[in-house]
């Protein structure tokens, strides 16, 4: 399985929802989540990996410091991770 069937199925199920996913592009500011997942009252930052794959280093110290701001950042590499996110 692919990156991108990941995140297939995440749009797929957010819209499902009534939501949208869309694609951040960080203009200086490397190791952010590529992803931010807008439902009715919640917002999810979301790093999406092949399955089996994790975040780098310097993406887990930038996902900590959204966090430290109140964000909700989640990695996802697999549907079944994704279906656990929206239940």
């Amino acid at each position: 399985m692919l990156e991108r069937e990941v995140e297939a199925h995440l749009c797929k199920r957010v819209r499902e929802l009534g939501g949208e996913v869309r694609k951040v592009v960080w203009v200086g500011r490397h190791s952010a989540p590529d992803r931010i997942a807008m439902l009715p009252a919640l917002t999810i930052w979301v790093e999406l990996k092949r399955p089996g794959a994790k975040a780098n280093p310097a993406q887990l110290r930038e996902h900590e410091r959204m966090r430290s701001f109140g964000q909700n950042v989640v990695v996802i590499d697999s549907i079944e991770a994704v279906e656990d996110l929206l239940a």
